[in-house]
């Protein structure tokens, strides 16, 4: 890991010891922080940060900010990239990998066998509990447009580009049509903010030889995503098309875990890989476990049926999933202090991310209140959870939890 072009942690107060020692560390502290972190992407980049910046000072304060600006900048879930970019930087790209594990393993177990329950369940048409989950997913979702909507469209011309993306989106709901609005509201932010926005780093000291080996972990990163579908449909594979699908959502998602809720949708359930209603109950139960929510993968690769174990087919989807994250933030990391150092990337960002908010408001009319609110007592449940959730600060989990009761014994 290049740690001259990279924000690195040059101010530890204490001896790393031994290659062991830190692997051994790093495990200890991700896997601690999966069994806790509840409360979505926001929440867990607080967590991260009052462990290894205040507790532990594994780096400074100013390092922590540049790497999560450079989570936030690339697609992917930018909660789980900082775990990898802090794990990498502790103990190498080993410690990175072995830092995403731990802290994801807890909520992956939790989806894997939630998948196994609803495969066992069968028929989910007269569910009551699944119908508390998808009142559930509509508060949740609520909540993520009005946080992210405050934060990244705070004038006018950026809640423009935000309701032109949901008005096409909600026209043409397709993945590649998400992807176009993307990088249209990238195209827009450049044209609207390059002459008012500045660099906020200077940029750091080049090292060909980082640069070099970055650079082909991005190509294998690129490969991937073009070779996948032609592989996938030269070969007629359904796991390979599975992984495909699942790499291309993990690689074009920007804006945190909820947007990939549109994306995902438009991969499996077209292809009647999973129903509707499966769908949506797997992301109203992933709000009640901590860590990632990407580890909804692992719930949808259990329930499609693969020609494997079950549980095998959610690790599929998951490392799926999760290696476009870990090849970007591999990849990109030294190249991040020339990067935001260039008024064009700070433009660009704020116009993609206004899209974003755009995207994740058509997610919330569709599928989710179409799936969820059939009439005037679930509005108003799905308005009281959402109130539960913004204003009373109650746990997503304990939500969810009375979502499904209700959903079984109340709204019946």
């Amino acid at each position: 890991m290049n740690t001259d072009s990279a924000p690195h942690a040059k101010t530890v107060h204490r001896p790393l010891g031994s290659q062991a020692h830190r692997l051994l560390e790093v495990a200890s502290a991700f896997l601690k922080l999966g069994l806790i972190s509840f409360g979505g992407p926001v929440a867990h980049l607080g967590y991260l940060r009052a462990e290894f910046v205040e507790r532990r000072r594994w780096l400074p304060d100013t390092d922590y900010s540049d790497l999560v600006a450079l989570c936030q900048f690339l697609p992917g879930p930018a909660s789980s990239q900082t775990v990898f970019a802090l794990g990498s930087l502790r103990a190498g790209w080993f410690g990175g990998i072995l830092a995403s594990l731990c802290f994801t393993l807890p909520s992956a177990i939790a989806m894997i066998l939630f998948g196994y329950g609803v495969a066992a369940l069968g028929d989910l048409q007269r569910a009551g509990w699944l119908h508390g989950l998808k009142l559930a997913a509509v508060a949740v979702v609520a909540q993520a447009v009005w946080g992210m909507g405050r934060n990244l469209c705070p004038d006018r011309q950026r809640l423009t580009i935000a309701g032109i993306a949901a008005a096409l989106l909600s026209f043409f709901p397709h993945a590649l049509v998400q992807v176009g609005v993307i990088l249209a509201g990238g195209v827009a932010g450049w044209g609207l903010y390059r002459k008012s926005v500045t660099g906020t780093a200077a940029a750091g000291r080049a090292d060909w030889r980082h640069h070099l080996v970055a650079g082909a972990i991005l190509a294998v990163f690129f490969a991937l995503l073009a070779l996948l579908p032609v592989l996938a449909t030269a070969t007629g594979s359904k796991p390979l098309a599975v992984f495909d699908s699942f790499y291309r959502a993990g690689s074009l998602v920007f804006g945190g875990g909820h947007v990939i809720l549109p994306l995902l949708r438009a991969e499996v359930v077209p292809t009647g890989w999973v129903s509707d209603d499966v769908f949506l109950a797997g992301y109203g139960a992933a709000q009640a476990v901590p860590g990632p929510l990407f580890t909804f993968a692992g719930y949808l690769g259990t329930t499609i049926p693969l020609g494997m174990r079950p549980w095998l087919g959610g690790a599929w989807c998951l490392l799926a999933i999760f290696l476009p994250a870990w090849l970007l933030i591999a990849g990109a990391l030294p190249f991040w202090r020339q990067l935001r150092a260039k008024m064009w990337a700070q433009a660009a960002l704020r116009g993609a991310n206004a899209a974003v908010v755009g995207i994740l408001l058509a997610a919330l009319y569709n599928p989710v209140w179409i799936a969820g609110v059939l009439n005037a007592r679930d509005a108003a449940f799905a308005v009281a959870a959402f109130g539960l959730l913004h204003w009373w600060k109650t746990p997503p989990w304990l939500v969810v939890l009375l979502a499904a009761a209700a959903g079984q014994w109340v709204l019946i």
